[in-house]
């Protein structure tokens, strides 16, 4: 026969034990009924682990399309309230040099209209985010230079282009266009290489810093859109080109048919200018139509995999609740054990 001796203190270290591993549960169970999902799904899932983390990938990458997606939505809008605004304004431009052919409106009236189309340009650096929307892939670097800034590239550029053909044999400085075809020369070889694109040898560089390349975004796993214009677009050039002969050389003493020509050939590239930005315009509504369409099948296809997952990792909530208030008990019983257990003691039992 063998005695053994239980003393209140081993009982004592016993509970505390117990405790310990109920207060461990319990965190477990309340995280569980807080989140909807297993604590340690590693655990609770076993071999089936891999999918819920190929679901969990799935899912954040998504996430992130969408959230981009929202960023490119917001550009491409702000982008075409732009576009709009140089369309509205180039109209306008066109209508008062139609109606200066006719000889009432006065040189004044025409070249102011010409500034302000020059003003409206510079929106053309407009920002979002602070990304310059009009930059291409340079969005930290503002793309338009300000023409009527004498210290402008493009001001300096043109007025040295100027000086250079007054230089030529046979120009009078004081009546520099006697002729229509001084002014066409004047036009061609001077004026239009300083709004060529820069890739055929132009000078357009001095008008825009802006990129050639534009942004190109990833609006869904396998689908990418270009979500960013260019200020060196061919509109944008002719709309500065149409602008600057106008503003710089209609208040000169000029005979009317030189008048009427340099008129002419703005009208013919404000005509063009405001096809080619609306042709832009129309290009840029198309990828906010992509973007939205793309963002709507992503939510569905984020939906799907939300489902998926809480099928996988989910707890059933009641379940989780009854663990949490069973857990409490527990710890609310060995409380007041313990504390019965620690007024044991020899001297009570033997008085």
């Amino acid at each position: 026969m063998k005695a053994s001796f239980v003393s209140s203190s081993a009982i004592s270290e016993a509970m505390r034990y117990s405790l310990m591993k109920t207060q461990v549960a319990l965190a477990k169970a309340q995280k569980e009924q807080s989140t909807g999902f297993y604590a340690d799904k590693g655990l609770a899932l076993g071999a089936r682990s891999s999918q819920s983390v190929s679901f969990n990938r799935e899912l954040e990458r998504i996430k992130g399309i969408v959230d981009s997606n929202a960023i490119a939505a917001m550009r491409l809008s702000a982008t075409q309230l732009t576009l709009g605004n140089i369309s509205d304004a180039a109209q306008s431009f066109l209508s008062v040099l139609t109606t200066g052919l006719s000889g009432n409106v006065q040189s004044s009236v025409i070249t102011d209209s010409a500034k302000d189309m020059l003003s409206t340009l510079l929106s053309l650096n407009t920002s979002v985010a602070g990304e310059y929307l009009f930059a291409g892939i340079n969005t930290d670097v503002r793309p338009i230079n300000d023409f009527q800034d004498p210290a402008s590239d493009n001001r300096a550029a043109f007025d040295a282009a100027y000086q250079q053909y007054l230089t030529e044999p046979g120009v009078d400085p004081a009546n520099p266009f006697p002729t229509v075809s001084d002014m066409d020369k004047f036009i061609s070889q001077y004026v239009e290489p300083q709004f060529t694109a820069a890739e055929v040898g132009g000078s357009w560089q001095n008008w825009s810093k802006a990129s050639d390349q534009l942004i190109v975004s990833r609006i869904a796993l396998n689908e990418t859109v270009e979500t960013s214009v260019s200020a060196n677009n061919e509109g944008m050039r002719k709309l500065a080109m149409a602008a600057v002969v106008i503003g710089e050389f209609l208040s000169m003493d000029l005979n009317r048919d030189v008048r009427q020509s340099l008129v002419d050939r703005a009208i013919s590239l404000v005509g063009q200018a405001i096809g080619d930005v609306d042709k832009l315009r129309s290009q840029t509504g198309i990828a906010e139509k992509r973007v939205s369409d793309a963002s709507e099948r992503l939510s569905l296809q984020s939906t799907l995999l939300e489902k998926n997952i809480l099928a996988t990792e989910g707890v059933e909530p009641y379940e989780a609740a009854a663990r949490v208030s069973d857990y409490l008990s527990h710890i609310e019983t060995s409380y007041a054990i313990t504390a019965r257990i620690q007024q044991l003691s020899l001297l009570k039992f033997l008085s």
